[in-house]
């Protein structure tokens, strides 16, 4: 029984799909079937069943993705001890990255990154900052760099790295772009654009209108904010973005009200780090 075996089941349960395993591991749907039926095979169990054009997983897969993972983790933290005894910084890094700072701030220090230390495999993924970081804290992910969640978790390490400033935007031609002096309580008569109310940006948004008693009129929710810009973009409402995304299609609103939140990158100091984590930590700082 090899590791790549495991490493593809616990590919198909995240993904429920062979073929996004398959895409994700860069290998063959066939190379990602085989190893499933080698782990069958050898437990003497079924793991997935055919679901339509997809699978299912079993019982036994789930009662067994916990326990592979925690030793995948462990086998991890083994090799992360031995290159730190020996001083390398190689092996594979994985990481985190929301999209919109792995597209607006992390090219720049990634390629630096990986121009010192080629015999790093840099493993990134781009996923919301909500969900990087919980998989920080179960351990998928060595490092993460996200917008800091405004109650952090007292096991993880933040250390911010960007302010990054929020403003409130429309369409030229919205009838919010005409006024002046706005206020919050001139907003709600109007349709709002607002991420998931699960996410950070939109904790932060929300919890100010709280303040004054206010509740925004959400038409739509929407994760990645380049979608909500171009939604803004076409006068379907009001939003509230990084004045990073600013461009000749918003424009933001005439009001005296400032809001920020804070990017950065989080990681467990309860587990092994490695030398490669290390590095770019302190690369980072």
């Amino acid at each position: 029984m090899n590791l790549a075996a495991f490493e593809a089941f616990v590919k198909v349960m995240e993904t429920g799909s062979i073929s996004l395993a398959a895409d994700q591991l860069f290998i063959t749907q066939p190379a990602v079937t085989k190893r499933i039926h080698s782990l069958e095979d050898y437990f003497g169990v079924k793991l997935f069943e055919s679901a339509g054009r997809g699978v299912q997983a079993t019982h036994a897969a789930h009662s067994l993705l916990p326990k592979v993972k925690n030793w995948l983790n462990e086998l991890g933290d083994i090799h992360h001890t031995l290159s730190h005894e020996q001083g390398q910084v190689q092996g594979k890094l994985k990481i985190g990255t929301s999209h919109h700072i792995g597209l607006h701030h992390l090219p720049h220090h990634l390629r630096n990154y990986v121009q010192h230390f080629p015999q790093v495999t840099l493993d990134v993924h781009f996923v919301d900052s909500e969900q990087a970081h919980e998989q920080v804290l179960a351990g998928d992910l060595e490092l993460a760099f996200l917008t800091l969640p405004p109650q952090g978790d007292a096991r993880l390490k933040y250390v911010t790295l960007w302010n990054d400033p929020l403003v409130f935007v429309a369409a030229p031609f919205h009838p919010l772009a005409q006024k002046k002096n706005l206020k919050l309580e001139d907003l709600i008569a109007y349709p709002s654009l607002l991420p998931a109310a699960q996410t950070y940006t939109s904790q932060i948004t929300l919890a100010e209108f709280e303040k004054q008693g206010l509740k925004p009129k959400i038409t739509m929710s929407n994760n990645p904010l380049e979608s909500i810009r171009m939604l803004v973009s076409i006068g379907l409402g009001w939003s509230v973005l990084p004045q990073t995304l600013l461009n000749q299609d918003l424009q933001q609103l005439d009001i005296s009200f400032e809001m920020n939140r804070q990017l950065g990158m989080v990681w467990h100091p309860g587990r092994t780090q490695s030398k490669a984590v290390l590095e770019l930590i302190e690369m980072m700082k």
